[in-house]
C-alpha cells in the first residue's frame, strides 16, 4: 500500500460491533494506530459515504468503509539556534529541562520553534532519525506549557532501547518518571492510585476524557504539602505523580477525574477558575502570571542503552512555580 491511497473494506459480519480504530489497525497493519486515529479525526474515513470522526464509532456488518490517506507533507524540519537547559550529553543521548512554552515536535500551527528544531541545530547528523522525519530522536514528550526533564536519542541503537523502556512504563524495567502538580482542594487521603482508562473526549476533539473502553492509564499519587485559603481552609495541595502508563494528557485528566484539576488548567480545570478567590493575594497574582497548568516533569530515571547503568535526573521548580510555591499558606 502507497501512502497517498484509498483503501476500501467491507465490514465482515464477524467483525460487527468491532471499534473503528481497531478494525482499520487489524486490516491495514502498514499504518500505526496513531496515523489511523489520526485520519478518523480528520474526517478521512467514510462508512458508506458518511465521514465517521469517532474512533471509538461501532462498525457494522456490510458496511463499506473508505480510509483516504493523504500524501505525507514533504516539510522536513530544519535546524535553529534555540537555547536548551543541557543536564546531561553523550555521543548516544541528550537529556535536557525543557521549558514552558516550548513545543516538542512540529504539528500544526507549529512547523518551527519546537525542541525538535533545537535538536537538530544541536546535534546535528547524530540524532536518530528512526523517530520519523518530524520527530527525530523524541522518544516521549511533554505538552507545551508542561515544564521538566525530557530525554532524546541520538542514534537508533538508543532509540530503539529508550522507546522500548517508555513503553514498558517502568514495569520490568528501570524507567520512573516523577511529576508535580498544584492541585485545587486537598484530597481526604495522603496517596492512592488511579485506575481509568483514557480516550478522545466524544464531544471535544482537543480533549481526552475517561471513558470505558479506552486505554489502559494508571496514575499513582501523593500528597506533598497542602495550603490554605484566604478562609484558613485546605484550598490547594501540591501532588507528586509516578506514570505507570502515558497516555495523552494523562495527569491532567485523572487529577481532574479526582476532582482535584491543577492549577491554571485552562483545558481541565474551567470549572474551578472561581477559587482563584479564595487563595491568598500573593498566590493569585503568581497563579496569574503562570498562564498555565502548574504541572512540572521534576525526575526521570532510565537505563543506559549501551553502559546500562541506570541514570537519574531532577528539575527543580522554575521560577514561576516556585513562586507560586512560596505565594501559598501552608494548611
Amino acid at each position: 500500500m502507497s501512502l497517498a491511497s484509498t483503501e476500501t473494506l467491507t465490514v465482515a459480519p464477524e467483525d460487527a460491533g468491532t471499534r473503528l480504530d481497531r478494525l482499520l489497525a487489524a486490516q491495514l497493519a502498514e499504518l500505526s494506530r496513531t496515523r489511523l486515529k489520526a485520519l478518523i479525526l480528520e474526517g478521512a474515513v467514510t462508512a458508506n459515504g458518511r465521514a465517521i470522526e469517532d474512533p471509538g464509532y461501532k462498525v457494522k456488518a456490510g458496511e463499506m468503509l473508505i480510509v483516504n490517506v493523504p500524501p505525507p507533507e514533504p516539510a522536513e524540519p530544519e535546524g535553529e539556534a534555540i537555547p536548551l537547559t543541557i543536564l546531561y550529553e553523550d555521543d548516544q543521548l541528550i537529556v535536557i529541562d525543557k521549558p514552558a512554552g516550548l513545543v516538542v515536535h512540529p504539528a500544526a500551527g507549529h512547523q518551527t520553534g519546537t525542541l525538535v528544531n533545537a535538536l537538530i541545530a544541536h546535534c546535528g547528523d547524530s540524532l536518530s532519525g528512526i523517530g520519523g522525519v518530524l520527530r527525530p530522536g523524541i522518544v516521549h514528550r511533554l505538552d507545551k506549557d508542561t515544564s521538566g526533564v525530557m530525554v532524546a536519542a541520538k542514534t537508533d541503537r538508543a532509540h530503539k532501547s529508550l522507546s522500548a523502556q517508555f513503553a514498558d512504563h517502568g514495569r520490568t524495567g528501570d524507567l520512573e518518571r516523577g511529576y508535580l502538580a498544584f492541585v485545587w482542594g486537598a484530597p481526604d487521603r495522603p496517596r492512592g492510585t488511579i485506575d481509568a482508562p483514557i480516550d478522545r473526549h466524544p464531544h471535544a476533539r482537543d480533549k481526552m476524557a475517561v471513558r470505558q473502553g479506552g486505554r489502559e492509564a494508571i496514575t499513582h499519587w501523593q500528597v506533598k504539602e497542602r495550603y490554605a485559603g484566604a478562609d484558613g481552609k485546605p484550598v490547594a495541595s501540591l501532588i507528586e505523580c509516578r506514570l505507570e502508563t502515558g497516555r495523552t494528557h494523562q495527569i491532567r485528566v485523572h487529577l481532574a477525574h479526582l476532582g482535584h484539576p491543577i492549577l491554571g488548567d485552562a483545558t481541565y480545570g474551567t470549572g474551578y477558575r472561581t477559587k482563584a478567590a479564595l487563595l491568598p493575594p500573593g498566590a493569585r497574582q503568581a497563579l496569574a502570571a503562570l498562564a498555565r497548568q502548574a504541572l512540572h516533569a521534576y525526575f526521570l530515571a532510565f537505563q543506559h542503552p549501551v553502559s546500562g547503568d541506570v541514570l537519574q535526573f531532577q528539575s527543580e521548580l522554575p521560577g514561576p512555580l516556585a513562586r507560586l510555591r512560596d505565594s501559598l499558606a501552608p494548611a
